[in-house]
């Protein structure tokens, strides 16, 4: 359920570069509690910087991103304390292949957050079930699929309990029967009213889960809507090149 009272992620002209290549050349929207956004478009259209400079992986050239009342562009502010509270998840999973999956969840945990290591513990048993991988507490990542590991990855991020879920291209790195059981795990946290921005290729599950689809080429937003607008009724003729490509 969207709560349109409070903003939980405000971007106002934006902007990233690198060197002389314009990466962001000004992006603004403001993303809900509750809200799912799915950002598509083509390769190199800055999906993804716009994605890391979210919680401050990219530093931003110029303009400003508040994240739960707190602008993370502001130098003085602590971007510790508000990454506790944003979940990132990546193309790659970037487990920790020494240390087995339980450990890899309570990791974190106990090193940020100082809780205890059995209530860290408890929690990410309770994270792996949510993901439906309870029964890989003590593999380790090279023992697991493309697609568990990437369920271990969502159940990891959970486990600092954040209030917005980043995913950058979760499914593009794996097998495409793996797909689904990762959207699935996905679609579960969207109907649990997490906020979550989403950068995909997964078009199907943009048009079933997202509140709200953002297109963005060549380091601008091109146009956003419900999937309806975007998807089915986009008005741009950019939009509509990229559909019918991909669609």
């Amino acid at each position: 359920m969207i709560d349109k009272s409070e903003v939980k992620v405000s971007v106002k002209n934006l902007k990233k570069h690198y060197g002389d290549l314009q990466v962001l050349k000004d992006i603004s929207t403001d993303i809900y509690k509750g809200e799912v956004v799915t950002v598509i478009g083509p390769s190199g259209s800055g999906k993804s910087t716009f994605l890391r400079c979210l919680n401050r992986l990219e530093t931003v050239t110029s303009g400003t991103v508040v994240v739960d009342g707190t602008d993370i562009t502001d130098k003085h502010n602590n971007i510790n304390k508000v990454r506790e509270n944003i979940g990132m998840v990546f193309q790659h999973f970037n487990l920790f292949n020494n240390l087995n999956i339980i450990d890899n969840l309570t990791l974190a945990p106990v090193q940020l957050k100082k809780c205890s290591k059995a209530e860290a513990t408890e929690r990410a048993k309770k994270m792996l079930s949510k993901v439906g991988l309870s029964d890989k507490a003590e593999s380790y990542p090279s023992q697991l699929s493309g697609g568990q590991k990437q369920r271990v990855a969502i159940a990891r991020a959970l486990c600092m309990e954040p209030d917005i879920m980043l995913f950058d291209e979760p499914t593009s790195a794996l097998d495409p029967e793996m797909v689904g059981e990762v959207l699935q795990v996905m679609k579960d946290l969207a109907a649990d009213g997490m906020t979550m921005i989403i950068v995909t290729h997964e078009m199907g599950f943009a048009r079933e889960v997202a509140d709200r689809v953002i297109f963005m080429d060549g380091g601008y937003i091109i146009e956003e809507g419900t999937p309806q607008e975007v998807l089915l009724n986009p008005k741009e003729a950019r939009t509509i090149d990229f559909l019918n490509k991909v669609l």
